[in-house]
């Protein structure tokens, strides 16, 4: 039994080193694809977290099974598909709709069906587009306060947005309805030197070749919702050495050669500009070269319409030696953060943290001391695992561990993991592996979930965009949260094993009230600090220190409700299961100040209202209620770890019989 705990690491170790293996492409090159720099958000990433990110949007999964074909596409196969052949792609069952109303409204099938390929959830872009103005009007219809939504009214806001972000993807590489775009570009760009002298002669009264006016007009309309709609930037600046809001979407690099997109609406009669810059239009339409990488994109697009395998995989591989060359910084990037997406860590963590846990439970059954050290093993492995991502994300940011909900959800969780191998260290109990598992696999499930709003790497609002109060106030303040966190979920642990088992010991039980008494110090202290820190960060932003924003109140609230606890002890005005009732109530204020208050809609801090997150929240809050009122109406002589043990009944003596009493 002693190697078990070595054999759990190793086993962990060998899982997490099998999925370090890129992908093998059987057929087209998509993961090589996926490595191809694309700006988007503000930010510049490989094709692959474009397409997870609008995967889980669009599906609410990073990949996708095709019932028809028996097989699961990638995130980046089915973008590929989207942009470069969507007559395939729009029959592919990509968009998930769960709400019956909208299902009917929108006259879907309901009910699985095997023959057809139904399965009642999944559901193509053809099979939605005709509904697509039924879309708008019951979204627009829906109240702009998110806070008053309808469960109906956000699964249609879903939808459209679902189905907004699709069409965006469909206009990244080509116009839509083109039907071969290399021969519409080779065109188009030899139509330009003749079509621009025409437009000038014409506007300054000369006599003018109406053919080639009228063949590059009609290419420019052609191509015009490229450059208007909202798109990824897939252009690369003409020198590397210009800064990523120099890319450019494939609609602006084709009007860069020729007439520009305002030029073409003034003559349109649908924009007026200054004589001036019309002058400016004018002189520079038509000077330009087309950007080798439309032509590069155009080529890949064709090859893949044809199934060129060989002539599409060519062209992959020369486009990223050109980049590599050229754009080394930006392609090492999005090789690390593809790598980063396929090896999937915190997932990987999260499976991780869940066995650990039930070995930590099973040592206060069976006190089997390598159930213990097996938990202590796994734990540990998961918690490397768990640094060297939130490492890597920092990297690939260029910012401190926490910037929004998301890795605030991950960096709370990774404290949590480092309290409980701290207090293992200490008091080899499997109190402190059992609670961070807990508090590490919840936080990553929460993470998930934000997840599935978009990309996670988003930048930041000019106001927070401050690597040095991001790296004080903020990491602060999170370890302030975990660190009650970790207290509160003690205490739970305290509660639930004393009502429930009799695995709570006197021994166990002063043990868990000395940890939380600690914990509790430190979080007092950090949340404290963090609380004047960001007060000081709102002064140099916004000019006061203290506005009794919500945040700020909620901040406020668990300094003084840890400061409470800690009051109450010294004093001795509760004793140890008074504690532990009190500590548990820290976890619905560290929430309320975590997720609640950025609920609101309201203050400098609120990202929205979230439906889902409100009422998981309410549903742990009700959750610690209910354990607090269980622990403070059931006297201790009722738990069950603290009954004392029945008398067993004297057994007869032998040899004789039993006779009644006189």
């Amino acid at each position: 039994m002693k190697h078990l705990p070595w054999i759990f690491a190793l086993a962990a170790v060998v899982w997490l080193v099998s999925g370090l293996r890129a992908p093998k492409d059987t057929t087209f090159a998509y993961h090589d694809f996926g490595r191809l720099p694309v700006v988007f958000n503000g930010r510049l990433q490989p094709f692959d977290s474009l397409a997870r990110n609008s995967l889980l949007q669009i599906r609410n999964k990073q990949s996708m099974r095709d019932a028809t074909e028996k097989r699961t596409l990638s995130a980046t196969e089915w973008a590929v598909e989207v942009m470069m052949r969507p007559d395939m792609a729009n029959e592919r069952k990509a968009f998930r709709i769960d709400h019956p109303d909208l299902k009917g409204q929108l006259k879907l099938a309901m009910d699985a069906n095997e023959s057809t390929g139904e399965d009642g959830k999944h559901y193509s872009w053809n099979q939605l587009m005709p509904s697509w103005e039924e879309v708008q009007k019951q979204s627009e219809a829906a109240p702009e306060d998110a806070s008053k939504h309808s469960a109906y009214d956000r699964a249609v806001l879903k939808l459209r947005n679902a189905m907004g972000l699709y069409a965006m993807l469909q206009a990244t590489l080509q116009p839509p309805r083109s039907t071969n775009f290399a021969a519409d570009i080779a065109a188009y760009q030899a139509s330009i030197p003749a079509g621009t002298d025409a437009l000038r002669n014409r506007l300054s009264g000369r006599p003018f070749d109406t053919n080639a006016l009228i063949a590059v007009l009609d290419y420019c309309q052609q191509f015009l919702p490229l450059s208007t709609m909202r798109a990824p930037l897939i252009v690369p600046p003409h020198h590397p050495e210009l800064a990523r809001d120099q890319w450019m979407k494939l609609g602006d690099a084709l009007f860069e050669p020729g007439i520009s997109p305002r030029l073409l609406r003034q003559i349109m009669g649908q924009e007026n500009i200054s004589d001036a810059e019309y002058r400016d239009l004018i002189t520079k339409a038509g000077t330009g070269k087309l950007h080798p990488a439309v032509l590069q994109y155009a080529k890949l697009t064709e090859a893949y319409r044809g199934g060129q395998t060989t002539t599409f995989n060519q062209l992959v591989a020369a486009q990223l030696a050109e980049y590599s060359s050229t754009f080394g910084t930006e392609i090492r990037k999005t090789t690390r953060e593809q790598a980063y997406n396929d090896f999937q860590p915190f997932l990987k963590s999260m499976t991780l943290y869940a066995v650990a846990f039930l070995l930590a439970a099973a040592y206060w059954f069976t006190f089997a001391d390598w159930t213990r050290r097996s938990a202590f093993a796994l734990i540990s492995v998961a918690f490397l695992v768990h640094s060297v991502a939130l490492i890597t994300r920092m990297w690939l940011e260029g910012r401190p561990p926490v910037t929004n909900l998301y890795s605030s959800a991950i960096f709370i969780g990774w404290g949590a993991i480092g309290l409980g191998l701290l207090l293992e260290s200490i008091w080899k109990n499997a109190i402190g592996l059992a609670t961070g598992a807990v508090l590490g696999f919840t936080t990553l499930v929460v993470a998930h979930n934000l997840s599935l709003g978009g990309d996670t790497l988003e930048m930041l609002q000019a106001v927070l965009d401050t690597n040095f109060w991001l790296a004080t106030h903020v990491i602060i303040v999170t370890l302030g949260y975990s660190a009650t966190y970790f207290a509160g979920f003690l205490s739970v642990l305290y509660v639930v094993l004393g009502l429930a088992t009799r695995a709570l010991t006197p021994d166990m039980a002063r043990g868990l009230t000395r940890m939380v008494y600690g914990i509790l110090c430190f979080a007092t202290l950090a949340s404290f600090v963090g609380t004047v820190l960001g007060g000081i960060w709102a002064d140099q932003s916004w000019g006061r220190f203290w506005g009794w924003d919500p945040k700020e109140n909620g901040a406020l609230i668990i300094v003084l409700w840890n400061a409470l606890i800690l009051h109450v002890r010294w004093g001795g005005l509760a004793k140890e299961r008074g504690i532990h009732l009190l500590t548990i109530g820290g976890n619905i204020v560290t929430s309320w100040s975590w997720f609640g208050t950025n609920l609101l809609g309201i203050g400098l801090h609120s990202y929205g209202f979230m439906s889902a997150a409100f009422w998981w929240l309410a549903a742990f809050a009700i959750s610690q209620i209910v354990l607090i009122l269980l622990g403070w109406t059931i006297p201790q002589s009722g738990w069950r770890s603290f009954k004392s043990p029945a008398t067993p009944s004297p057994a007869p003596p032998t040899g004789g019989t039993l006779k009644p009493a006189a």
